[in-house]
């Protein structure tokens, strides 16, 4: 008798959107806020079962998007905090990333997992931004949006 055993894939769900707090432009204001719950599921059975999340960012910007409406990636970190859930056998190592502008993916590792066979780990990130433009001078008021894209490997 023999059979064979397929091995599944590898995937990260994260939230589509997430909205930071409000900040008053005095002084240097940062905020910091919830990003949403974000999973990784490894249904590769690997016997060696390992995966990275890394963490990239766009500026963030507002109405023209000159440079006093530009809040540089720099400026803006992640930390992933402990897993809130895992599954298998193995562990997740959480990820803190100063600033979204390093060298990926050395310097913008949001998390890792070491362990055998299936897995998944689920964790609730948190994202902060210093809120100092392009010119390194405090940010102009208005409604900044930017991107942060989890990818797994």
């Amino acid at each position: 008798m023999t059979f064979t055993l397929s091995g599944g894939a590898l995937a990260i769900t994260a939230p589509g959107s997430a909205n930071l707090s409000s900040s008053t432009a005095t002084g240097t204001p940062s905020l910091s806020g919830s990003l949403g719950n974000t999973s990784v599921t490894d249904g590769r059975g690997n016997l060696v079962a390992s995966w990275t999340v890394t963490v990239t960012s766009t500026d963030f910007t507002t109405g023209g998007a000159t440079a006093n409406e530009t809040i540089p990636k720099a400026n803006v970190s992640y930390s992933s905090g402990a897993a809130s859930a895992t599954t298998g056998t193995g562990a997740f190592t959480p990820g803190v990333v100063a600033s979204l502008a390093g060298t990926l993916p050395a310097t913008q590792i949001g998390g890792t997992w070491a362990g055998v066979s299936n897995n998944s780990a689920t964790w609730n990130p948190t994202v902060g931004v210093t809120l100092l433009n392009n010119n390194n001078t405090t940010a102009v008021a208005g409604t900044y949006t930017g991107t942060i894209t989890q990818s797994v490997a």
